[in-house]
């Protein structure tokens, strides 16, 4: 079996990993832009960011470590109406995002990249989430509560923002972060075992 090594900063994908039985190495985050380029796509972006993430941490990684390991990269992107909400810069910021948000439909993008020895492979999720109307109020509560300050899009679904989402089709892994569909074949492929015990 492979060595997996996770190269994010997110605890949230590490405890998505563990969640199936997969144990991982925390690499440090890697120092990426994450700043969309000039045109581009959210596809596009997102898939960039995940491998960008993983070939950085196959690069922290000493040639001796190469043939038994396996570097896990991923991206998360929320999209609006072709848009890109990123992670918010204030409160200011994180309140307007949510406003957009309320009483419509958006998109997760989430990409996975796994590096071996072998190669490199990317598989992406792409989740449809809709929120309820959302008052001034309860976005203030929410952002005064300081979780939507580290988050794509401002919110996070597995914590009080539960309570925003009126429907998911898609990975609900995969609007958290890491969709364990697509991560679980890209790691099957790269050798990695899943459903350890210990």
């Amino acid at each position: 079996m492979r060595q997996l090594w996770l190269a994010s900063a997110s605890p949230r994908r590490a405890q998505l990993l563990a969640s199936i039985g997969v144990h991982a190495s925390l690499l440090p985050p890697p120092d990426i832009d994450e700043r969309p380029l000039a045109g581009e796509k959210p596809l596009a972006y997102v898939t960039r960011l995940a491998a960008a993430k993983a070939r950085a941490g196959w690069a922290g990684l000493s040639a001796e470590q190469h043939p038994q390991a396996a570097v896990l990269g991923a991206d998360t992107a929320v999209v609006l109406g072709g848009r890109i909400l990123g992670k918010p810069s204030d409160q200011a910021e994180a309140c307007a995002m949510l406003a957009e948000l309320s009483g419509r439909e958006h998109r997760v993008l989430s990409a996975v990249t796994v590096i071996t020895a072998g190669g490199e492979n990317t598989e992406v999720s792409d989740t449809l989430v809709r929120f309820a109307t959302l008052s001034a109020a309860d976005i203030d509560r929410y952002v005064a509560s300081g979780e939507p300050m580290d988050k794509a899009g401002s919110y996070a679904v597995q914590g009080f923002a539960a309570v925003f989402v009126e429907q998911i089709s898609g990975s609900y892994s995969g609007v958290v972060g890491l969709p364990l569909a697509e991560t679980g074949r890209l790691l099957r492929q790269a050798g990695v075992g899943i459903w350890q015990t210990r």
